[in-house]
């Protein structure tokens, strides 16, 4: 029995001690919800860089060696001729042999036109990474979104080369496109759908923000 001259002690929390414990799991989940927007932006940021800098380069090496990196027909002697070797594309003005995405922007064959094109860019000394010869010097870079970037000669629609970048949520993806063009996946110099696979078939949906798609954006530079 409870000491006559002491009350009795309650157990449990008071509705301040839950209050206090509510604020601070609040705080919590702001404080987390606000750090996932904040690197979203910040991959939206380097992304639309990735488009930027890519056609800046394109313009830069067309400039200097009057060609298009990959499709470069002089390549080969000009790199050869400062210690590097590499291959020449064929010199028709296009990534690849003019069949629409063909090579893919994301081929794994090192010869394709659209992995020469890493490699003479690098050669050029208009983008980073190694220029030797093979899988490394014609690697695709990879996009804040763990995937990769690439080109390819025309996707979705949109004639001539155009600049890929895979492996983005919905939210970038849209926010690229509306960057950009118009905001819509299916219209404009910016198309995307969800996959890996830049195909000529022009996009019939819009990007859905479910969680679970994944998409290629493509670009005209």
């Amino acid at each position: 029995m409870p000491h006559p001259h002491f009350p009795q002690r309650q157990s449990g929390f008071t509705l301040i001690e839950i209050a206090i414990v509510l604020v601070i799991i609040g705080l919590l989940l702001g404080g987390i919800l606000k750090g996932q927007e904040l690197i979203t932006q910040a991959r939206i940021r380097n992304v639309a860089n990735d488009f930027q800098s890519m056609t800046a380069a394109i313009n830069l090496y067309q400039d200097r060696y009057r060609a298009l990196p990959g499709d470069d027909l002089g390549a080969a002697t000009r790199w050869t001729a400062t210690g590097s070797t590499t291959t020449s594309g064929n010199g028709d003005g296009m990534i690849g042999t003019g069949t629409e995405a063909s090579p893919a922007y994301n081929s794994t064959t090192d010869s394709d036109e659209s992995r020469l094109f890493w490699q003479h860019l690098r050669l050029a000394g208009l983008v980073g990474g190694a220029t030797t010869t093979g899988a490394v010097g014609t690697a695709n870079p990879p996009n804040a979104a763990s995937g990769v970037t690439g080109v390819q000669n025309g996707a979705f629609g949109i004639k001539g080369i155009v600049i890929c970048s895979n492996n983005l949520p919905a939210k970038i993806a849209q926010a690229i496109d509306t960057q950009f063009d118009d905001g819509n996946a299916t219209t404009g110099t910016v198309r995307g759908t969800d996959g890996t696979a830049a195909g000529t078939a022009v996009p019939t949906v819009n990007y859905v923000d479910d969680g679970a798609k994944f998409y290629v954006v493509c670009k005209a530079p």
